[in-house]
């Protein structure tokens, strides 16, 4: 089902990243998964990972690094086939320095709108500490619970709670392909087959041309390449209570 064609009142998830090529790193199979089925989905990117790397030989110099990451983030989304990016424009590396009150209007706003049953994003210690995505984390948690309190910002829409929050796992995507049962691992409280969109999700990460050595070395340099990409699991932060872990649809119980 293409994004044109989605009913506006279908179930959305929100996706609320730091950087372009968090959304292929981790959540671009879920994002394809639940699309497919009829779910809108909304990616918001902070920033343009304006001080990232910028390739080996480098791509873009790096006063073009800006805008070379936004191409390629709207590439990867359009391969990935999200129905809205929300590019914030804050500031690479200093996201966590943002005045909260900022962050919150804009992510209250946009849950209000986007009026998502599910929000996914970075669990609390940012999956690896980086500091934007350790407080991207922090913000999108403060604004689920704004967003559902008619008090805050009532000019910002009318209120919207979030049924569940979903974090990245404790461990990496590219060390899940070595488990033998995933359903051992604390933390996997959700393991989604995306194996059916395997070759798009490696296009969605080579779309991010400028952090090819990452991604290389990370997905596409693994010996089970395909097992990696065949695979999402996710970690509870709040929600219905689940009948298995890991469940294998995040929607179960809502």
């Amino acid at each position: 089902m293409s994004s044109a064609d989605r009913d506006p009142a279908s179930p959305a998830i929100l996706f609320s990243f730091a950087h372009p090529d968090d959304e292929s790193f981790s959540g671009a199979g879920t994002a394809m998964k639940y699309g497919a089925e009829g779910v809108r989905t909304v990616l918001v990117t902070a920033t343009r990972g304006e001080r990232g790397k910028r390739g080996d030989p480098p791509i873009c110099t790096t006063e073009e690094l800006s805008a070379c990451r936004e191409r390629e983030l709207r590439e990867a989304a359009a391969i990935v086939g999200f129905d809205e990016l929300h590019l914030l424009d804050y500031r690479d590396r200093e996201l966590v320095d943002t005045p909260p009150a900022e962050v919150r209007r804009t992510l209250v706003s946009l849950i209000r709108r986007v009026r998502p049953s599910i929000v996914i994003t970075f669990d609390p210690n940012g999956f690896n500490t980086h500091p934007d995505h350790v407080a991207i984390s922090r913000f999108t948690s403060d604004a689920i619970a704004a967003a559902g309190d008619p008090r805050w910002h009532p000019a910002e829409g009318r209120h919207h709670a979030v049924s569940r929050l979903l974090w990245t796992p404790p461990f990496a995507p590219w060390d899940a392909a070595g488990f033998d049962d995933i359903g051992e691992h604390a933390g996997a409280d959700f393991a989604i087959d995306v194996s059916r969109w395997r070759e798009r999700r490696a296009a969605a990460l080579r779309a991010h041309r400028t952090q090819h050595l990452s991604v290389d070395k990370y997905f596409f340099n693994q010996p089970d390449v395909a097992r990696v990409l065949s695979i999402e699991a996710w970690r509870q932060g709040f929600g219905p209570r689940l009948s298995r872990r890991p469940s294998r649809d995040i929607f179960e119980g809502l």
